[in-house]
């Protein structure tokens, strides 16, 4: 029987498995250093008392946004506490947080931690807030992953506004969202009031992803376990599949665990390769899990159709892989049936496609010349294969 004292006496590859994680935050970012230093830049008169502007950080998954923010936040909080000023800082993950309540809840439990209790109303939280602020604090509050907050536009409008009642101090946002048009959904009234400035980061390109896996191989394994072309091709692989350095650290990591395994000293291209099919099988697993019953099936339909081919593949304009939106609903509505589900209105069915799409499990563009009529093509991201074996256990296992 194994024990963790026979696990942990076995010599290792890993020199700190911590540091292959995609939450790690490094002391230095590569290729981020012009980022760190604009939102220095921007947020740094609430270190002398004075209230910064707003400031939205966009970019795809993966291109450091929150670890940058998190490194600016460690020196932000070193800086106050040497200046002995009162200016905060708080961070605030929103698909935890995902209300205004939750957030004002979660930002002012850390100066009344009896506030945690429910029962608060919103508006005490609001007067709260205030009184706080007032005594010259300078709260700057980040908010990752902004755009799923529930009633983003109250959430905003609630802090920006709160300034006008704030008499020396003030309440700023740090905003940071993959999508570059979460502004459209707050109304006229908010937009105006964020005054704000922007921040966009771009993917990593290959030889970027190169130099934050060498620096993370240099701490994560021992001297000489990780070949240079394993690196690189993990780098090449993530730059043509998303530029995503988590999903870079991810599959170096996962090529570890499998050389590790197999009692190799060394991670070749061979273990990147294994890594990528496993890693990809794990992300599709977790991603479709996360869903919500009906998303699911509309998935299994476009999955489905994908493998058995669409009945229009032939139409010129029609790109290979592409498939029409209303067949994907005829099939959507057949797999409810086969379930004994009750599928919902072609409203619905447009939204949840929405969802698959911000989740980058399908892309969508709308048809073009030598189609008649308008529709809008669909196409999925992962595996079909690898989509159709996990939802045939979640929807039809019963």
């Amino acid at each position: 029987m194994a024990s963790f004292d026979q696990i942990l006496s076995q010599k290792s590859i890993f020199r700190d498995v911590t540091v292959l994680s995609p939450h790690y935050v490094p002391k230095e970012l590569p290729f981020r250093e012009g980022q760190i230093h604009e939102i220095m830049s921007i947020l740094s008169p609430a270190l002398r008392g004075q209230k910064p502007r707003n400031l939205i950080i966009y970019g795809p998954s993966g291109t450091g946004k929150t670890c940058t923010m998190k490194r600016v936040m460690e020196d932000f909080i070193l800086s106050a506490k040497s200046k002995e000023n009162k200016a905060t800082m708080h961070y605030i993950n929103c698909r935890i947080y995902t209300s205004r309540y939750r957030i004002l809840q979660r930002v002012l439990k850390e100066y009344i931690p009896e506030l945690e209790k429910a029962g608060f109303g919103l508006p005490f939280l609001y007067e709260k807030l205030l009184e706080i602020a007032s005594n010259g604090e300078q709260m700057t509050i980040i908010l990752d992953e902004v755009d799923v907050v529930k009633d983003l536009d109250d959430l905003v409008y609630t802090l920006t506004r709160s300034n006008d009642e704030i008499k020396r101090g003030g309440v700023s946002i740090v905003g940071i969202s993959n999508k570059l048009s979460f502004k459209d959904s707050l109304e006229t009234r908010t937009r105006s009031s964020l005054y704000e400035s922007e921040l966009i980061f771009h993917s990593y390109q290959s030889e970027q992803l190169q130099k934050i896996l060498e620096q993370r191989a240099k701490e994560g394994f021992e001297p000489g376990v990780v070949e240079q072309s394993a690196i690189n091709l993990a780098a090449a692989i993530t730059s043509q599949e998303s530029g995503d350095a988590r999903y870079a650290l991810t599959l170096l990591h996962k090529a570890g665990e499998i050389a590790q395994q197999k009692g190799m000293k060394k991670i070749t291209d061979a273990e990147v390769e294994s890594a990528r099919k496993k890693v990809e099988m794990d992300l599709t697993l977790e991603a479709i899990n996360a869903l919500p019953e009906m998303n699911q099936f509309v998935l299994y339909a476009i999955a489905n159709l994908s493998l058995s081919g669409s009945k229009y593949s032939r139409l010129e304009g029609v790109d290979n892989g592409m498939l029409f939106s209303g067949e994907v609903y005829e099939e959507y509505e057949r797999a409810c049936r086969k379930a004994r589900k009750r599928a919902r209105s072609a409203r619905w069915y447009r939204e949840y496609l929405n969802d698959l799409e911000t989740l980058g499990l399908v892309v969508t563009t709308p048809s073009g010349r030598g189609i008649r009529g308008q529709t809008t093509l669909i196409r999925i991201g992962p595996s079909p294969e690898n989509v159709i074996e996990i939802l045939k256990k979640n929807l039809f296992s019963g």
